[in-house]
């Protein structure tokens, strides 16, 4: 999809010139702003040229210590890319109203009323509770309606009983108990998933628990799925035409490829206001280590800079982004952890970029001893290639390692 400009970006970046006080960064701003007003026919320009433009000036931006515009800008990035929906983006920059007017009413009555109805249920439930347990303390019923919404995870809708959905009260513990024996004693990719299939069919748990034989097929069947998923991630990762979205694909559900320190990725993606990080891994600690993705083997990674090799603007961008991601989470951890039970102090970054065969008149081990050095120099962001990465992971599986 080709980047995107519109009136809303054009008002945004009005603003985000407006603010800024920076000579450097005002003149960056302007350049973008210029370009998406030099369309023809009243269109507002885009294309590859207005990405390149808003990076340099969040990047004047981050020099001029501007770290609001930094954001505006990153969002303004993101929006243009489509990672940013519209409603959110002109609603978080009251673009078409006034700064102390009313807000967007768009779809306020239709939340209101799901907050309404969702809290007439919970009230419900709770009275129900205290009908059969009149003795019962407050704690109590705080605990009782935390155990129903675990459970409401695992809703049915039975055939026998058309427009109506039950939860199975319990499940969730069971639930839970299942995903356990998966993750510790079974090797399956998604403890969590196959949980939730299993109980299902609770008699196929017992099969598995107990069958050691059961226990070594799945463990060879899942190795046989990882190198599947591993040559299917090479062949992207070769293809000089793969965009970002399709690596994020392709790596979709692969937290392993990552190394046998990280237990999964995060369900939400969206941990601070404006970013969304492309993959959130989850160490066994509770910690959080963010992946950012870019492109593969159409990117060139090095230069040569008196007599040696040094990494190229896409690779310090590409930095850039990962530390302004980890700057955003250390100021919202207190909120992370309490939202997400995401442990976001001890946060660090991975940078996935390149491969080698986007510049063949370089070695191989020259392109990973520049990045290995510059990534020396960085305290909390990690630069690989992808082919590190997949021989990396491939090497495992040989030795018979799931990771």
């Amino acid at each position: 999809m080709s980047p995107r400009s519109d009136m809303a970006l054009e008002l945004h970046l009005g603003q985000i010139l407006s603010a800024a006080t920076a000579q450097t960064v005002k003149s960056a701003v302007a350049a973008a702003l210029g370009h998406v007003r030099s369309g023809t026919d009243g269109k507002r320009k885009g294309g590859k040229r207005l990405t390149e433009l808003l990076a340099r000036a969040r990047d004047a931006a981050a020099k001029a210590d501007e770290w609001e515009a930094v954001r505006s800008l990153q969002d303004a990035l993101y929006y243009t890319q489509g990672r940013l929906l519209r409603p959110d983006y002109e609603e978080k920059y009251r673009l078409h109203h006034p700064q102390q007017g009313p807000r967007d009413p768009s779809g306020l009555g239709s939340i209101a009323r799901t907050v309404v109805r969702t809290n007439e249920f919970w009230c419900t439930e709770a009275e129900k509770y205290l009908a059969g347990h009149p003795q019962a303390d407050a704690a109590e019923v705080v605990e009782h309606v935390r155990t129903l919404g675990r459970d409401a995870g695992y809703m049915q809708a039975p055939a026998e009983d058309p427009a109506r959905y039950h939860i199975p009260r319990g499940i969730a513990e069971r639930a839970l108990w299942t995903e356990r024996v998966l993750r510790n004693r079974v090797e399956v990719t998604d403890p969590a998933a196959a949980a939730h299939r299993i109980m299902s069919s609770p008699e196929a748990l017992s099969v598995l628990a107990a069958d050691e034989d059961g226990r070594t097929v799945l463990r060879a069947a899942e190795l046989q799925r990882r190198a599947d998923r591993l040559r299917e991630l090479r062949r992207v990762a070769e293809d000089t035409t793969a965009s970002e979205h399709a690596l994020q694909r392709a790596l979709k559900g692969m937290y392993w490829v990552f190394g046998g320190r990280f237990i999964g990725e995060a369900q939400q993606r969206r941990l601070v206001p404006g970013d969304e990080v492309d993959i959130p891994l989850i160490r066994g600690d509770g910690s959080l280590r963010i992946v950012e993705l870019k492109q593969s083997a159409a990117v060139k990674l090095v230069k040569e800079h008196r007599g040696s090799w040094v990494p190229m603007r896409a690779v310090n961008d590409a930095v850039g982004q990962a530390i302004n991601y980890l700057v955003g989470l250390d100021e919202h951890r207190e909120r992370i952890s309490r939202e997400f039970g995401i442990d976001t102090r001890r946060a660090s970054a991975i940078v996935l970029i390149g491969h080698p065969l986007g510049q063949p008149e370089v070695a191989e081990k020259d392109i990973n001893e520049a990045l290995r050095v510059h990534t020396s120099h960085l305290n909390r962001v990690e630069v690989l290639t992808y082919k590190e990465l997949i021989d990396s992971a491939e090497r495992a599986l040989a030795a018979g390692d799931v990771m």
